[in-house]
């Protein structure tokens, strides 16, 4: 399970990175070229497309960062985890939501499917 633990938090890392070239350096570290990233809110591919959609998510939540929200499960080359978005001594988060990942040898991400369990009013 550890496997699966590392590339959950590079991914969480990736989206706290705040500096574009830091953040653009980790996508290219993290994903696949031609991965592919899908929630509620868009569908975007490539490390182009997963740069910008990060880089807009933080611009619309400044100030906000994300933490894992409890435990890594996986098995194959499938990881799924809860994500936390807010401000470290907040009571409660801003939004939570759910994230599936599928691994491409071992240690990179092709796609992500994501779900938004609560977002802000």
């Amino acid at each position: 399970m550890s496997q699966f633990t590392d590339i959950t938090e590079r991914y969480i890392e990736v989206w706290n990175a705040t500096d574009d070239g830091k953040r653009r350096e980790l996508v290219e570290r993290l994903f696949t070229p031609d991965a592919t990233y899908t929630d509620p809110l868009g569908e975007v591919s490539g490390w182009d497309g997963i740069d910008g959609f990060i880089a807009g998510a933080q611009q619309q939540f400044a100030g906000l960062s994300f933490s894992l929200g409890g435990g890594v499960d996986g098995h194959h080359d499938i990881a799924r985890f809860t994500w936390h978005l807010g401000t470290a001594d907040a009571a409660e988060p801003v939004a939570i939501g759910f994230d599936v990942i599928v691994t491409e040898d071992g240690d990179r991400i092709g796609k992500v499917y994501g779900f938004l369990d609560k977002v802000p009013g």
